[in-house]
């Protein structure tokens, strides 16, 4: 009675050295097939990658400047009208409990230039505004260069220049001997505001004194609006109080914003278009999947003849499939591995231009090479499955 032959285990390494012996045999073909994988992986994580960024660059923000400011300003009366709010505005709404600061400015009619020989009506968008000198504290804005408005020069001609109202005029930095031409008169320019993210409006205009807009320029200014600074646990109750406060006649002709909901808003949309561009990544993951089964198949094709004689010399079916379904993972496993870096690379390139801090969520990075094995062992299945059912002499013969 003859003994029965029993095939020999094909452990994990020797499945491994045999899956990539394959691969090494055709080096060219291999990387073409995982660069489509790695181009989709690359793309969904450099996009997943660069949002994330964005948003701890948003918390960042937040937590530095606040989500505790609210403002008040102009509404509209039942007829459509603008309802200017009552000059006692921000005494009153500094008597609310849980505001911590209040302060104001209002719309002056001048227009600023950079010299007193620039055309009318080329303003570059630049706002003049009356502003008081306690601005800055509930705004939470700061200086960049300078000194903010105080008593003596908020009588006299001098201005504060916002971060992009100074670019536009083309001023750097605040010296002693800059001026410019504001309300046909000249004003020096004595300080220039940081970008602040809460209050944009501030960042174009260019802010002199309520004194200076009465005494200089003739102008008795209203208050246009009231930004308001509140304890942190107490903004939901302010600001249902604000528009009482801010006007007792008619509270419904106020306006009150929180100005963090704009970019909370703003992050929501970036999060559509976020799934929007994952979307496209996956397509492309698709496609690197389509070209690996591609890939696949060609090879069990040309290699009928190996596996014709690894079945002659006692090889399984199963072992033949897992030798294919093996190379397919490695195939895409590499790609995955690639694309991962690759996007990483690029998000933290991104971010180190924009000033972000560079952030790579772990579940993104292990969602992609998962995705890549996933998508090489469907795309492995069917050439695995082919050539395990190829007869030993069939596959003799097609040398």
């Amino acid at each position: 009675m003859s003994a029965r032959l029993v095939p020999a285990r094909l452990r994990v390494p020797d499945l491994a050295r045999v899956g990539a012996a394959g691969l090494r045999n055709r080096p060219l073909r291999a990387f073409l097939s995982a660069l489509g994988i790695a181009i989709g992986i690359a793309a969904m994580v450099a996009v997943v990658g660069i949002s994330a960024s964005s948003r701890a660059e948003l918390e960042r923000e937040l937590a530095k400047i606040g989500t505790n400011l609210l403002t008040v300003s102009e509404g509209r009366t039942f007829t459509g009208e603008q309802a200017p709010l009552p000059p006692e505005a921000v005494e009153m709404i500094g008597r609310i409990s849980g505001v911590t600061a209040a302060s104001a400015t209002g719309r002056v009619d001048a227009h600023v230039y950079r010299n007193d020989r620039m055309p009318e009506g080329e303003t570059n968008a630049i706002a003049v505004l009356a502003a008081r000198t306690d601005l800055l504290t509930p705004v939470g804005a700061h200086l960049a260069s300078g000194t903010w408005l105080n008593d003596a020069t908020a009588r006299g001609h001098a201005v504060v220049l916002g971060d992009r109202a100074a670019r536009a005029l083309g001023i750097s930095a605040a010296d002693p001997d800059v001026r410019v031409w504001l309300g046909n008169r000249w004003f020096t320019v004595v300080g220039i505001l940081a970008p602040d993210p809460l209050t944009p409006e501030l960042d174009s205009a260019a802010f002199i004194g309520w004194t200076a807009a009465r005494e200089v320029l003739g102008q008795d200014v209203p208050i246009a609006t009231v930004y308001v600074r509140t304890e942190p646990t107490a903004v939901t109750h302010v600001r249902s109080l604000l528009g009482h406060a801010a006007n007792p006649a008619h509270p419904n002709e106020v306006t009150v914003e929180r100005p963090s909901d704009a970019l909370a808003a703003q992050q929501a949309t970036d999060r559509a278009l976020t799934g929007l561009l994952l979307g496209l990544g996956g397509v492309a993951l698709l496609v690197g999947g389509v070209g690996v089964a591609n890939t696949m198949i060609i090879s069990v094709l040309e290699r009928r003849a190996e596996i014709g004689l690894r079945r002659a010399l006692g090889a399984t079916r199963g072992q033949i499939r897992l030798q294919f379904l093996a190379e397919s993972l490695l195939l895409s496993a590499l790609g995955g591995c690639g694309g991962v870096l690759v996007g990483g690379l690029v998000t933290a390139g991104y971010a180190l231009t924009q000033r972000w801090p560079a952030t790579v969520p772990t579940w993104v990075q292990l969602g992609g090479i998962g995705a890549t094995i996933v998508i090489g062992g469907i795309a492995g299945l069917y050439p695995a499955v082919r050539a395990s059912r190829l007869p030993p002499t069939e596959a003799l013969a097609a040398t």
